[in-house]
């Protein structure tokens, strides 16, 4: 059974940081493409960030330079770091793979406010 379970969200005020885990299972986790979109109120669903199993690495525009993909195959988990983090970075955080089909984590919350 594939799970993909996030962790790491929270409330942070502008100009912080979190660390968003991704801990997968179920599925051989070194052969898919990893990624975090997000999910704000009113809005469509964005891409913030993905890995692809060779460790080659794609952003969003609204967080280039700000957040950082990451992988652990041997955890089975991939991260993001984010840094310096804005208001308009308030979201759900979901993790998802991909390879011949796309799996999906329930997301975690992030909220930024001061």
């Amino acid at each position: 059974q594939v799970q993909l379970v996030e962790s790491g969200g929270g409330l942070v005020q502008p100009g912080g940081s979190l660390r968003l885990s991704c801990a997968a299972s179920g599925f051989i986790f070194s052969t898919y493409t990893m990624g975090w979109y997000r999910q704000a109120p009113g809005k469509q669903r964005e891409l913030v960030a993905s890995i692809a199993r060779g460790g080659s690495t794609n952003y969003a525009d609204s967080i280039m330079g700000r957040f950082t993909i990451s992988r652990d195959n041997a955890k089975s988990t991939v991260y993001l770091q984010m840094n310096n983090l804005r208001p308009e970075d308030t979201a759900v955080y979901l993790c998802y793979a991909e390879r011949l089909a796309v799996y999906w984590g329930l997301g975690t919350q992030v909220t930024v406010s001061s």
